[in-house]
């Protein structure tokens, strides 16, 4: 069977969505309810969060991380617009450390961590932190937390005068500290997240230009660059946006930089195109329809090549230029992508081959990440679904995790601070 044959179905006939069944929803709500206490340890006492241990205990002398507390105060700020008793409070402890302990007074912007006494501290701009900053005030504003809109201002203003380009429709990568130097790296990652970003500040200051921004930044990384390469998504630019294939050449499995494509990436991008799309339909506005065409094909393509492809279960973290297994580790979050990429494409087209995946993926999630013992999920694997000798003794992401859990059962627009709010008769995934 091809990977994407639309003419199978699950049950022999077209099946009723998991999504509709409340068996699996309740399913759902469980796990996600799971993970919010288990990443309530993370909350550091002199503010923001900090990545946990495998048994969800802290390090000794941990130090607020700017990305886990974003992401936890845009979660957190979820679960509290959706009712969940104390989320506020942990949001509203995220928006403290966010505008102080995090935040670069003197330079402006926002540190990776907190400074603290280490000598290697890396005092670098970073588009992908001040993007989660943003992204993490907006779930906060939409949430009423104190502070968040005044936060959400801030970011936006750092992110419009160092790091978004009007001549390239697009987000530059970093600086250093004092705004001096400028990177000539452009990245797919960064841009990606802002596009998340965009699409939420669409709906939550109810501005539709933001999602025509996102749509400049999709055509350029998407239907330009990866429809070129079959949609294997070219992660990495020089700063003219010239293709920077060999970079990182020696290191597949760099966590946030690695060479060749990333599978999850591509299962990633193929969401939020339906997300932009439908957006632009509940906005009145015509979508293209490439962002339908491309988001089947870059889900084709992640799975085609990612998927059990060297002969171990699950999905590959990157592969070479030629679709070929390069690094091995299975990644939590890619699994997480997969499966959230697969419920939207079946609530899109209604085609049963995506349903299919969707229950396949999410089967090998409860067999292989979630954590039944000491709770969340199995963060970092390798290929033979032991934990990895880099990462695989922390649990630092409760983001990915909980999506997956909220994603499959909304509609494709708007997006997660909108739709959790809304009444649950008002959902049609």
């Amino acid at each position: 069977m091809a990977v994407i044959d639309s003419s199978q179905s699950v049950d022999g006939e077209y099946p009723t969505s998991w999504t509709m069944r409340p068996m699996h929803r309740l399913w759902l709500q469980q796990e996600g309810l799971r993970l919010l206490e288990f990443y309530r340890a993370s909350r550091l006492p002199d503010g923001g969060f900090a990545p946990l241990d495998v048994n969800g205990a802290l390090a000794e002398g941990a130090l607020a991380d700017t990305l886990v507390t974003a992401r936890h105060t845009h979660v957190y700020a979820l679960a509290a617009i959706e009712g969940l008793p104390g989320a506020a409070s942990l949001a509203a402890h995220g928006i403290r450390a966010l505008e102080t302990v995090l935040r670069d007074d003197e330079h402006g912007g926002w540190y990776q961590r907190a400074p603290g006494d280490s000598a290697d501290f890396d005092a670098s701009k970073q588009c992908y932190i001040q993007v989660f900053v943003a992204l993490g005030a907006a779930s906060a504003s939409q949430a009423e937390i104190p502070g968040a809109r005044q936060l959400l201002a801030a970011a936006l203003a750092v992110l419009e005068k160092h790091f978004w380009s009007p001549e390239s429709q697009a987000y530059c990568e970093s600086y250093n500290r004092d705004w001096s130097q400028r990177a000539d790296y452009r990245g797919a990652n960064s841009n990606m997240h802002a596009v998340e970003l965009c699409l939420e500040l669409a709906d939550v200051l109810a501005d539709n230009s933001w999602r025509e921004r996102a749509l400049a930044i999709a055509e350029r990384l998407i239907h330009r660059h990866a429809a070129a390469n079959d949609y294997l998504v070219v992660e990495h630019f020089h700063g003219d946006w010239r293709e920077w294939r060999d970079c990182n050449a020696e290191a597949p499995e760099d966590g946030f930089y690695p060479y060749g494509a990333t599978p999850g990436h591509g299962c990633e991008w193929a969401r939020l195109l339906l997300n932009l799309e439908a957006g632009l339909r509940h906005d009145g506005h015509d979508a293209p329809p490439w962002l339908l065409e491309d988001a089947q094909a870059l889900f084709h393509k992640s799975v085609t090549v990612g998927w059990h492809t060297d002969g171990h279960p699950g999905m590959l973290y990157t592969v070479d230029w030629q679709g070929l297994p390069c690094a091995g580790r299975r990644r939590h979050w890619v699994a997480a992508e997969t499966l959230a990429a697969a419920a939207a494409l079946a609530q899109r087209t209604g085609e049963p081959a995506y349903e299919a995946w969707y229950r396949r993926v999410w089967d090998h999630v409860r067999d292989v990440f979630i954590d039944t013992t000491r709770g969340s999920w199995h963060q970092e694997l390798d290929a033979e679904l032991a934990p990895h000798p880099d990462e695989g003794h922390l649990k630092a992401d409760l983001y990915h995790a909980y999506q997956a859990t909220r994603l499959p059962t909304l509609a494709l627009a708007p997006t997660l601070p909108v739709a959790v709010g809304m009444p649950v008769d008002a959902h049609t995934a």
